[in-house]
């Protein structure tokens, strides 16, 4: 069981670390990038591993959905391949991007 955790946190965090670097260059051709937002405090990582906007606004708003409609889609595609609930994987990634 220790084997099998071990395996799941090593891969959920590679397939994390992908999925963060394709969003930021995703993102870079938008007119505010991600970095930008998170370094302005427009935006903030939650516990369940979505970005939630702290000063919204239309540009905020529509970066906070596109990231996390991505991220989802993400979060999902890794429970599925990593057997696990959807949860899981939300509350793996929540607490990495908040480090």
């Amino acid at each position: 069981m220790v084997n099998i955790m071990k395996t799941f946190k090593h891969n959920l965090s590679r397939t994390l670390a992908a999925f963060l670097m394709l969003s930021f260059f995703t993102l870079s051709a938008s007119a505010l990038t991600l970095d930008q937002a998170r370094n302005q405090k427009l935006v903030k990582e939650t516990a369940s591993g979505y970005l939630v906007a702290v000063k919204p606004s239309a540009e905020v708003n529509a970066l906070v959905k596109k990231v996390n409609s991505g991220r989802k889609s993400a979060y999902q595609k890794i429970a599925k391949k990593q057997g696990v609930p959807l949860n899981v994987v939300e509350q793996g990634a929540g607490k990495k991007l908040n480090k």
